[in-house]
């Protein structure tokens, strides 16, 4: 089964730039593949520069981890099972906005956004990973 194609990667980073654009908030907005590599990428007019590594994290998190990152947090706090996983793997981002997308139930890709609040953060990610099955 073939990767995440480009044209697959700009659907879905269209399809979050415009729910950014809804919601009132700019974004970072990365799309890679499934080896964590940057496909695409788009910063909005205004989105805080921090966020650009940040987003990067989040999708390649999300693909190590094949989670979302936002079900990372609470396996993170201090004394639970995965505490200090944001350390490893030359830094890990474990909270909201990271989500794996798949095709046919297979890994193909991420998508990582960030420079809003982590719930727009996973709103916009969402948009961007339900782009790929449309």
């Amino acid at each position: 089964m073939p990767g995440l194609t480009l044209a697959e990667a700009r659907r879905m980073l269209d399809a979050g730039l415009a729910e950014a654009d809804a919601i009132g908030q700019p974004m970072n907005v990365a799309i890679v593949d499934a080896g964590g590599h940057l496909l695409a990428f788009a910063r909005q007019d205004g989105a805080i520069r921090a966020s650009i590594d940040i987003a990067q994290r989040k999708a390649k998190t999300s693909i190590l981890m094949e989670a979302p990152t936002a079900a990372l947090m609470p396996l993170v706090q201090p004394g639970a099972e995965l505490y200090g996983l944001e350390q490893t793997a030359g830094g890990m981002v474990v909270f909201g906005g990271g989500i794996p997308a798949h095709r046919d139930g297979e890994l193909v890709g991420a998508v990582g956004v960030s420079a809003g609040s982590a719930e727009q953060d996973v709103r916009v990610a969402e948009a961007a990973v339900a782009a790929l099955k449309a």
